[in-house]
């Protein structure tokens, strides 16, 4: 199995590939306002995008998605809590970082609605969604079972956890499905966050100063 990612735009944010194979279909998770480096990254492993996994609206996770579904017809799946920040990624970038975006950054014409438990069979990969609001109220995880990898978006980090105090955040939201949909998972689990450098389950459940005192 292929995992390729690249930290991408201002923000370093962390777009994710997975493949069973190099040459074959791919599946992106995130997709900040930078497609011309994700379609780039799937070049550079003769990759074909079939579908786009979004893990939260924020537009660092979610901003490129219209433009890399126009560039490569894949499929783009997003939680319809989160429609409030994925319809409008331009005013996003306008209020929280004070940029307009040159060339087209509209969203896709069409979302499929992630629901929580659903299993996805894409690319010849089975991802699990978990639904885990908190940072935002559609915020998804995607694990993937047999490989024991933990795409964690903005829920979980190295040493850390998503901030909660933009639009929609909640931090008692954010612990209930901390403990109901990510510690629930095995020590050995690998999680590729959104933000910076992988991790494990038992590491963050054993040392990450937010969890230690509520877990």
């Amino acid at each position: 199995m292929l995992i390729s990612s690249e930290s991408l735009w201002l923000a370093q944010t962390n777009c994710y590939l997975i493949a069973s194979e190099r040459g074959g279909t791919a599946v992106a998770v995130d997709a900040p306002p930078d497609p011309d480096a994700i379609i780039r990254l799937a070049k550079v492993h003769d990759l074909t995008v079939v579908a786009l996994l979004v893990t939260h609206g924020h537009v660092d996770h979610a901003g490129g998605a219209g433009p890399v579904q126009r560039a490569t017809g894949a499929s783009v799946y997003v939680h319809r809590d989160d429609d409030f920040l994925t319809l409008d990624p331009e005013a996003q970038l306008k209020s929280l970082f004070g940029m307009v975006p040159p060339g087209d950054f509209a969203p896709p014409e069409e979302f499929i609605d992630l629901q929580p438990g659903q299993r996805l069979h894409l690319a010849g990969i089975d991802f699990e969604v978990r639904h885990t609001p908190g940072h935002t109220p559609g915020h998804c995880c995607f694990f993937l079972d047999r490989e024991g990898v933990l795409l964690s978006g903005d829920q979980l980090f190295r040493g850390s956890v998503g901030r909660t105090d933009l639009p929609g955040g909640s931090w008692d939201e954010l612990l209930a499905s901390m403990n109901s949909q990510v510690l629930t998972l095995p020590d050995e689990v690998r999680v590729l966050p959104g933000h910076g450098p992988e991790t494990t389950i038992g590491l963050e459940r054993r040392s990450n100063p937010f969890l230690t005192g509520h877990f």
